[in-house]
């Protein structure tokens, strides 16, 4: 017979080890930063941090940047062409969300030389009769705004062609004291960089004509069939006559209101001789507006 024999089992059970887990590499990549960042903070002999001093660092570092950026644009764009501006990166962005609108982004750069001498006065009549005498900023235009607006609910704007290309080309479109002060600096560098005839042309290449239309040569191409160049003083006179709002006051659907702006800037048109000079400014000396 065989007896029952009690087997024990003199192995001992192995330990598990608890390791702690490694962090996920992002959260080592942002601790190394945060280390970076820890060390550039100045202390004093005991080891205390001088907030104050870094934080003045940081403002010096960041204005140089910022100056320096932005006149480097500024001084590239006085012979490089603008491939994009803010508004038509949110007017791209607006459309995408909106199902009455197609995506559309038409935008041809051509020189001052190919876009039409009666648009460049049209423009001016329009928008701007003192462009080729003050230094960015008309301030009697300026009082006139603010006097009547605030005793008008309809607001009535005073920017200069400077002011809206400054605007266009660096800035988003909002209505903001910040926006208001950073288009005062950006009108001050580029009429100190920029001749009026570079100023124009920026001007007509980057202005909204209509939904996803900027530039004179996409306008004149999407709403005449022909190139810049080829516009009549009355399709000039049209095309001012919408700015600076297209999207309510449009070139393809005229109401009433364009037709009779229209009419006003041909007749400026002929006060101004039919023509503008750069090199020897021809501004009436009484606008008429």
């Amino acid at each position: 017979m065989f007896q029952n024999s009690e087997i024990r089992n003199t192995a001992t059970p192995t330990e598990t080890l608890l390791l702690p887990a490694k962090p996920p590499l992002p959260v080592n990549f942002i601790a190394q930063l945060l280390r970076r960042w820890y060390r550039t903070v100045p202390q004093d002999e005991n080891g205390k941090l001088l907030w104050g001093k870094y934080f003045r660092r940081l403002f010096v570092k960041l204005a140089l940047w910022f100056f320096g950026i932005t006149i480097g644009m500024t001084l590239l764009y006085s012979f490089l062409p603008v491939p994009l501006t803010p508004l038509m990166l949110q007017r791209c962005w607006q459309q995408s969300w909106d199902s009455q609108r197609d995506v559309r982004l038409r935008h041809d750069w051509v020189s001052l030389k190919e876009i039409s001498p009666h648009l460049q006065l049209a423009v001016v009549c329009a928008e701007d009769q003192d462009f080729l005498e003050h230094e960015g900023f008309d301030f009697e235009a300026i009082e006139k705004a603010y006097e009547h607006n605030k005793t008008h609910k309809r607001k009535r704007g005073a920017s200069t062609i400077s002011q809206q290309t400054a605007k266009n080309v660096f800035l988003w479109p909002s209505r903001s004291w910040l926006r208001k002060g950073l288009e005062v600096y950006f009108t001050f560098i580029t009429e100190m960089v920029w001749s009026k005839k570079r100023i124009m042309a920026i001007y007509l290449n980057s202005i909204e004509f209509g939904d996803g239309i900027y530039g004179a040569e996409a306008a004149a191409r999407h709403f005449f069939g022909k190139s810049a160049a080829q516009l009549n003083r009355q399709e000039s006179a049209l095309l001012a006559s919408v700015l600076p709002n297209p999207l309510v006051r449009k070139v393809e659907k005229p109401s009433g209101e364009v037709r009779e702006r229209q009419q006003w800037v041909l007749s400026q048109m002929r006060m101004w001789g039919g023509k503008i000079d750069y090199e020897n400014p021809n501004t009436p000396k009484k606008s008429g507006r």
